[in-house]
């Protein structure tokens, strides 16, 4: 069982959630007796949140419209040895919460995520199924790291990731940024199997297929850029570089031939672009320093918080 006197906080963002935040509450605070539920509101237009201060959760507010806004105030605002946070749409398994702390103490772990699995056709919708996983493989791909949910919304954190992790997302990629934080630091993590289940009826999804799609993808181009600007930016300079010596072998060939260069403007392109490849791989090395120097000062503000006390 779970250390008794550790500190566990439930973190609950909502938006709209009347017709389920009073059961997730209820279900959390039966799972977790002694943990303190925080329901965030952000931004409801239905009885939100005097249904969740009638089940019992202290309830706050943050006006800034998206999920990052509300898990940027949530982590900076909440004390706690360890963290759950979970959407407050209930269609995330309470009785879960237990195992996948004891994971997270027993193995001396930072971050436990809830992999997803349906236990209804409705839990997921066909364009969210694809693009989970989609999403999923590149972000494995490109960092590395076999995740095999990484949108999900169900996490466990310690102190130490909580307190070292700058939420920069504005919406609903903040998933992903949880995820880059954990691999670019080479946290330990683990994933534990959890049901998942359809909405309540009343309650409606805030995801957009598409444009949360793009956004999520875009904010993993983002971070690859950020995190490893090395192999971007060469990756960017070989490219260019390639089609420089492409549209040159031309002119060069003709220059031997004819002693002439009758394509001029191929050559000055040739040439700009050679310039840019050289200069891209060039920036790439600058911002590898500077990538090196701010991940030593996440990894420093991570080890300046206690480690959890398992005795």
């Amino acid at each position: 069982m779970t250390t008794p006197a550790l500190r566990v906080a439930v973190l609950v963002p909502c938006f709209n959630e009347e017709a389920a935040v009073a059961t997730v509450v209820a279900d959390f605070r039966k799972a977790l007796p002694a943990a303190e539920i925080f329901v965030y509101d952000n931004n409801s237009t239905d009885r939100t949140i005097e249904v969740a201060r009638a089940a019992g959760a202290e309830v706050r507010s943050e006006r800034r419209q998206g999920k990052g806004h509300v898990v940027r105030r949530m982590f900076a605002d909440i004390d706690a040895d360890i963290y759950v946070l979970v959407d407050g749409d209930a269609t995330y398994d309470a009785p879960s919460a237990p195992r996948m702390i004891d994971r997270l103490v027993s193995d001396h772990l930072d971050m436990v995520v809830g992999f997803r699995v349906d236990q209804s056709v409705a839990a997921y919708r066909p364009g969210h199924r694809t693009g989970n996983w989609m999403l999923t493989s590149f972000l494995s791909a490109v960092f590395g790291h076999d995740f095999k949910d990484v949108l999900s919304g169900y996490r466990v954190f310690s102190r130490r990731f909580v307190k070292s992790f700058p939420v920069l997302s504005d919406g609903f990629e903040i998933e992903t940024e949880l995820s880059v934080h954990a691999l670019e630091l080479a946290l330990p993590v683990s994933e534990i199997e959890t049901p998942y289940y359809a909405r309540p009826e009343g309650s409606v999804s805030k995801l957009n297929t598409w444009r949360d799609g793009f956004r999520i993808l875009g904010t993993i181009l983002k971070l690859y850029r950020s995190e490893k600007p090395l192999r971007f930016f060469t990756a960017i300079g070989i490219i260019l570089a390639l089609l420089s010596i492409a549209l040159a072998i031309p002119v060069i060939i003709t220059y031997l031939e004819v002693g002439l260069v009758p394509r001029l403007p191929t050559a000055v392109l040739s040439m700009g672009l050679m310039i840019v490849a050289i200069l891209s791989i060039s920036s790439g090395l600058v911002l590898d320093t500077v990538t090196r120097g701010r991940r030593e000062m996440k990894l420093l503000a991570y080890l300046s918080q206690p480690a959890i006390d398992r005795n």
